[in-house]
C-alpha cells in the first residue's frame, strides 16, 4: 500500500468505528435472539454482526470513492474481534489463527449473501442465512423472516447519503415482527 492509501484509511477510521458500532447495536437487537431464535452465542452474535457489517460494507463499497470507508468498517470489525478474543483470554499465538478463521468465515458469508441481496432474492438469501446463522437447521420460517429484514435494511441503506456515512452516521431500521 502506498503512502496515500494509508492516509485515506486513517481519514475514515473514526467513521468506520462509528458505523461498525451502530452495526453491532443493530445486530444485538433482542428481537433476533428472542423472536427469531438466532442462537445467543458467540457464533450467533458473530453471524449477526457479520450480516450487518456486510450490509454497511456493501453499501459504501458500491460508491466510487467509498472503498476506503468500507475498508475502515472492515478494519474496525476485526480490531474489535481481536480485542474480544484477547479479553476472553485467547493467547497471542492463537488470536491470529482465530482472526484468520473469522475473516474466512465473513468472506464466505459475503460471497453467499452478495448475489441474493443484489437481486432482491429473498428465497436465495434465506437459504444462505439458514446455512450460516442456524448452521443449516433454522426453526420454521425464521430464515425467510430474517432475509426479508436484511433486504429491507439493504434498500433503506441505499437511500442514505455517502456524506452521512462518511461522518459515521447510519440509520438502521428496527426489526419488526411479521
Amino acid at each position: 500500500m502506498g503512502l496515500l492509501g494509508l492516509f485515506g484509511r486513517k481519514r475514515h477510521e473514526r467513521a468506520g468505528f462509528a458505523l461498525y458500532t451502530e452495526a453491532v447495536k443493530a445486530a444485538r437487537d433482542p428481537f433476533y435472539y428472542q423472536v427469531l431464535d438466532v442462537p445467543d452465542s458467540m457464533d450467533g452474535r458473530f453471524d449477526m454482526i457479520g450480516l450487518y457489517t456486510f450490509l454497511l460494507i456493501d453499501r459504501v463499497h458500491r460508491e466510487e470513492d467509498g472503498k476506503a470507508l468500507a475498508q475502515a468498517v472492515f478494519d474496525a470489525m476485526f480490531l474489535d474481534m481481536d480485542h474480544t478474543l484477547r479479553e476472553l483470554g485467547v493467547g497471542d499465538i492463537t488470536v491470529g489463527r482465530k482472526n484468520k478463521a473469522m475473516w474466512e468465515a465473513l468472506n464466505g458469508r459475503r460471497q453467499a449473501y452478495e448475489a441474493p441481496v443484489a437481486a432482491g432474492d429473498v428465497d436465495g438469501l434465506a437459504d444462505a442465512i439458514g446455512r450460516n446463522v442456524w448452521r443449516g437447521a433454522p426453526p420454521a420460517g425464521v430464515a425467510h423472516r430474517l432475509a426479508t429484514i436484511v433486504l429491507d435494511q439493504h434498500r433503506h441503506l441505499a437511500g442514505q447519503s455517502l456524506e452521512s456515512l462518511r461522518k459515521g452516521e447510519v440509520d438502521f431500521l428496527a426489526p419488526v415482527a411479521a
